[in-house]
């Protein structure tokens, strides 16, 4: 199997990459049931709604209409979550693949469920304490509490289970940085005569390495590279460009939604220093190739999405629009969802004795039933349990 016809095999690609249309309409219908659920629970409750007219001042609405989020301000409040998450798994030293799953695990969370009925806030310490079990790099909740400020070890473990649902049960990310190590390493081979072309390219490893020597200045550069030690030196700077680009520009875009990691690592590398992408890819495909020209096509347009990625800090502005849209979420909350730890507990007291809160009948029934046939397998397997010595 092509490494491509094993990504197609992945829940990545399967469950989790869209068109920009089908990802438009998915989250505009997810806006849609959470706005229609928020005031559905306000009427339920007789409550009513209120909005700061333009004077700064609480307006009541009128009864069971709520002025919710749009899909842009969902948007703008998920992508301050995001980068709050960067910051604080940097702050707890983690690893780069546990701050770039929590972070995937964040967007993919929030495309079939809204920040009005759960607030991101109270998901985000659960997705990183997620990542890092499915990141191999466990720490006990109690020790990962007492990292965060008014954290307690409910507050993370209460929406886990949320969150794996809303996660599909899939916890596989395939990122990008070990496709970009790898393009790393072969470009430095290359510099000694060491490399490999692809199948469809006739040209040796000293072909290559004389071609590597007439690679266009990156911009902003005034020469050529004239021996290996500056064509290393290059090719070492536009690593670190590009690295950084996949810790912070792809993890706050949708470059992860839209195209494949190696897409995504190209891209960055071509947004790094142009030729030298060209001349990777032109040791990959021939000359004249219809999928040279799509592949062209396509990392141009996943490093323009990169290019306009947010930055790593608001600006003025954008921390005054971050602070009207969280007002606005306040007075735009699902009631009925708010207490995480609550519903976690009700979740898992008995039904009858919860007002029908708890579990639903038929789902409890079915656990008693599992749990018994269990017990009847292994019985029959290593036989019937020892009796006491009183007995």
């Amino acid at each position: 199997m092509t490494e491509d016809e094993i990504y197609r095999t992945s829940t990545q690609y399967r469950l989790w990459s869209f068109t920009p249309e089908t990802l438009a309409s998915l989250r505009t219908t997810t806006n849609t049931v959470a706005a229609d659920g928020v005031r559905n629970a306000y009427r339920s409750l007789n409550m009513r709604g209120s909005h700061e007219n333009a004077a700064g001042e609480r307006v009541e609405e009128a009864e069971g209409y709520v002025d919710c989020l749009t899909v842009e301000e969902e948007q703008k409040i998920l992508s301050f979550y995001c980068r709050r998450t960067l910051e604080f798994v940097d702050f707890c030293e983690y690893p780069t693949n546990v701050k770039a799953t929590a972070v995937q695990y964040l967007k993919r969370f929030y495309l079939t469920n809204s920040p009005m009925t759960y607030h991101p806030k109270e998901i985000m310490p659960t997705a990183v304490y997620l990542a890092m079990k499915s990141e191999d790099n466990f720490h006990y909740v109690k020790s990962f509490a007492e990292k965060l400020p008014n954290i307690t070890t409910e507050d993370i473990l209460a929406p886990e289970f949320l969150l794996t649902q809303g996660l599909r049960f899939t916890f596989d990310v395939r990122h990008p940085f070990h496709g970009l190590e790898g393009g790393f390493m072969e470009l430095l081979a290359f510099t000694n005569g060491k490399g490999q072309c692809g199948p469809q390219v006739d040209k040796s490893s000293k072909e290559i390495r004389d071609d590597m020597m007439d690679i266009e200045p990156p911009p902003g550069a005034s020469a050529r590279a004239t021996n290996v030690k500056e064509l290393v030196a290059r090719i070492q700077k536009a690593h670190g460009k590009a690295k950084e680009m996949l810790k912070t520009s792809a993890l706050l875009t949708d470059a992860y939604f839209l195209y494949t990691p190696s897409q995504i690592w190209l891209s960055t590398l071509l947004l790094a220093d142009e030729p030298l992408a060209r001349f990777y890819i032109d040791t990959k495909l021939p000359v004249i190739s219809e999928m040279k020209a799509k592949l062209h096509t396509v990392l141009r347009q996943c490093a323009e999405i990169l290019r306009l990625s947010p930055t790593a800090q608001p600006d003025k502005e954008e921390k005054k629009e971050l602070k009207r849209i969280d007002k606005k979420l306040a007075q735009c909350r699902n009631p009925q969802k708010m207490d995480l730890v609550g519903i976690n507990k009700a979740q898992k007291r008995d039904p009858d004795q919860n007002g029908g809160n708890g579990l639903d009948e038929k789902i409890a029934k079915k656990r008693k039933l599992e749990r018994e046939t269990s017990m009847k397998e292994s019985e029959s397997l290593f036989g019937p349990a020892l009796p006491d010595k009183a007995s």
